[in-house]
């Protein structure tokens, strides 16, 4: 009885994380579909792009607390289950990235798949769930790591990274269980996978750079000097 809660608690965790944070904000500020821009994700970057920082912003924490509160939840409502308080953010982030409520259809008007976001944010809240001074440390590596090299795709994947070690170092210490770290390997190869088209362009070189980062404004003297 108690696995047959434990797994409808995370099909719940799912469906939360399903919930298109990004697409409600920029089609509420701008009436934009947030599908049509960019790259067409719905998290908390191509937001930004979207309706401006703040729609980002907003966008971020909300799917952080998909990740946090899919933790949470699950935590008070099987409090003995700790496998369960690990594998619902994996599916709030399974469910951020493939939401059930935005199904992508052909030219014919058939279901093909899901779309959603990268996993980024959720990933954050999940590690915070398990354990809350980790966002302490992430989110001020997360934006070194954005602000150094300006590549969205890479700040998503190394997010999920620095949960591994930061619960590996704590796992070793006796201050978390070893399964918290399966928590990061989980989220880490779930980022991956989504972002498998953004890994072809960085290993072809064409991925896209953040003007306003260190990497970008670098590229950008580079190209101004090309021209010349």
């Amino acid at each position: 009885m108690q696995i047959a809660i434990d797994i409808g608690i995370i099909f719940l965790a799912y469906l939360f994380g399903s919930i298109p944070f990004g697409l409600l904000i920029v089609k509420l500020k701008t009436g934009k579909d947030i599908r049509q821009v960019e790259s067409g994700r719905t998290g908390g970057t191509n937001a930004m792009r979207a309706a401006g920082f703040w729609a980002g912003f907003a966008t971020a924490m909300l799917d952080i607390l998909k990740g946090a509160g899919a933790v949470w939840v699950t935590a008070w409502l099987t409090p003995d289950s700790h496998w369960a308080h690990v594998v619902a953010p994996l599916a709030a982030i399974i469910g951020h990235n493939y939401s059930i409520f935005l199904p992508q259809r052909d030219e014919n008007g058939k279901i093909i798949g899901l779309t959603g976001g990268a996993g980024g944010a959720p990933s954050v809240g999940g590690a915070m769930g398990l354990w809350p001074g980790s966002i302490l440390i992430i989110l001020p590596l997360g934006m070194l790591t954005f602000f150094t090299l300006g590549i969205a795709s890479v700040t998503t994947m190394a997010v999920a990274l620095f949960a591994i070690i930061i619960f590996a170092v704590r796992a070793s210490q006796g201050l978390m269980p070893w399964m918290d770290v399966w928590y990061g390997v989980g989220a880490e190869i779930l980022l991956m996978w989504a972002l498998r088209p953004n890994l072809k362009k960085l290993f072809e070189g064409n991925e896209r750079v953040v003007k306003y980062s260190l990497n970008g404004w670098l590229r950008a003297r580079k190209e101004k000097k090309s021209d010349r």
